[in-house]
């Protein structure tokens, strides 16, 4: 009885693990951090046109639109969301998990602001 828990207390956290992976750690060619420290990490993410990602999860942030974009962003659990921004645009991003897709013919490029602690976990008030 005692494997059985042990074996799928394994396997719930390493589908956890799995789900929350670090985009510059699973996707390095996309996500380059430009600035850390024990409050923030600043990361700069560029996809060429018609790139793709894998799953990994940010924690809440502030996201700079370099660019015009366009792109789809497919959840955990399968559903999808096509989202656009104009070039200079700012916004909240709640803390998420998903796969992202460049849409677009151009290149798309943000600058994301990660909160860490406390305050990555919640929304803007």
């Amino acid at each position: 009885m005692s494997r059985v828990v042990l074996v799928m207390g394994f396997v719930w956290l390493a589908a956890g693990i799995a789900r929350a992976q670090d985009p510059v750690k699973v996707d390095a060619k996309h996500y380059k951090v430009e600035f850390e420290n024990a409050r923030v990490r600043v990361l700069r993410v560029q996809y060429g046109p018609h790139e793709k990602s894998v799953m990994h999860a940010h924690p809440a942030g502030v996201v700079v639109f370099v660019n015009d974009q366009e792109g789809r962003f497919t959840l955990p659990g399968g559903k999808t969301e096509d989202r656009r921004a104009k070039a200079g645009e700012v916004r909240w991003a709640p803390a998420e998990t998903h796969l992202p897709e460049n849409l677009s013919d151009k290149p798309l490029e943000v600058i994301l602001v990660e909160l860490k602690g406390k305050a990555s976990a919640g929304r803007a008030k």
